[in-house]
């Protein structure tokens, strides 16, 4: 029976990067041993347009499926590996492009804004996608007279409404983990951590939305708690995001706002997978050049957005 040896695992990965001239990135919610020996950790977008300046001929990405999808997006020259083919996300698989097309048919004049927690097909039928952090300025970018449709959540949606002053209509989707995080768990955590400020992110309900004292991307996250002056934080997002802000942080407290605040697709890859994904340079994610166009020109509409639309 061989015993089960992390340090040597993270020796092993780090010598086949090397030698197969692969970076690895690690999204925000990946396990802690994952992020610790990755080359770049970040949002699923960033993550992703960081590898494209590389000269790494091989990109492995720990996350979920549409994230080594945008890789492959932005990166068409390079080798893409997810290591665990089966981590999906379930939000981003709550419209499909069948959905998207059907809908499009029937609204020929609306501006369709697609956040980048989707599918290659679903970014590829959209006029421009965001991100979490960007989606208030990319809605607010778009003209007046346009009607918006949202998809795949109704939760940055809702935010995105409120924030923007614009009217929207969404795609009914939701990210199950953040869907979790209930008025009550939320409350319990103040009252528990009176001390505390609670940040969440926007994909999270809107009755919690309402409750907290910031609402930010997982990227907004770390910045707004590494410049605070508060000294405790109770956070609402993934788990996952613990170990950067523990670590950025070491003076100051983090509380998980709920413990079912645990997404299963991002905690499936394990060292063992990114070493054996290294091995055999697979599993490998590629977008049709046909998808692919279209996706890209989503994605290049929202880099195209000035930081200050109005």
């Amino acid at each position: 029976m061989s015993v089960y040896d992390p340090e040597g695992l993270k020796r092993e990965i780090r010598e086949l990067l090397r030698s197969r001239s692969a970076v690895m990135l690690a999204h925000n919610y990946q396990r802690d041993e994952i992020q610790e020996i990755a080359d770049i950790t970040g949002d699923s977008l960033g993550l992703s347009q960081e590898a494209a300046k590389t000269d790494a001929e091989v990109i492995v990405f720990c996350g979920v499926h549409f994230m080594a999808e945008s890789a492959a997006i932005l990166s068409p020259g390079k080798t893409v590996l997810l290591p665990r083919m089966e981590a999906g996300c379930p939000m981003a698989d709550m419209v499909t492009a069948d959905d998207l097309r059907a809908w499009r048919e029937a609204h020929p004049g609306a501006v369709v804004v697609t956040y980048v927690n989707s599918s290659a097909e679903v970014k590829a039928l959209s006029d421009i996608c965001c991100t979490s952090g960007n989606a208030v300025n990319v809605v607010r970018s778009i003209p007046a007279d346009r009607e918006i449709f949202m998809v795949p959540d109704r939760n940055l949606a809702h935010y995105v409404a409120k924030k923007s002053g614009r009217a929207l209509s969404w795609w009914d989707g939701y990210c199950p983990t953040h869907e979790r995080l209930k008025v009550e768990a939320a409350a319990r955590a103040k009252a528990e951590h009176p001390d505390a400020l609670l940040v969440v992110h926007p994909e999270c309900p809107p009755e919690v939305v309402e409750m907290a004292d910031a609402v930010l991307s997982t990227s907004g996250i770390y910045s707004y708690c590494g410049k605070s002056d508060a000294k405790e934080f109770i956070i609402g997002t993934e788990m996952g995001i613990l170990y950067r802000l523990r670590k950025e942080n070491p003076g100051k407290v983090f509380h998980l706002a709920s413990r079912a605040l645990i997404c299963p697709n991002m905690k499936l890859t394990t060292l063992e997978d990114v070493r054996d994904s290294l091995e055999t340079l697979s599993p490998r994610v590629s977008v049709p050049a046909e998808i692919r166009e279209g996706a890209l020109a989503a994605l290049e509409a929202m880099l195209a957005v000035p930081r200050d639309a109005s």
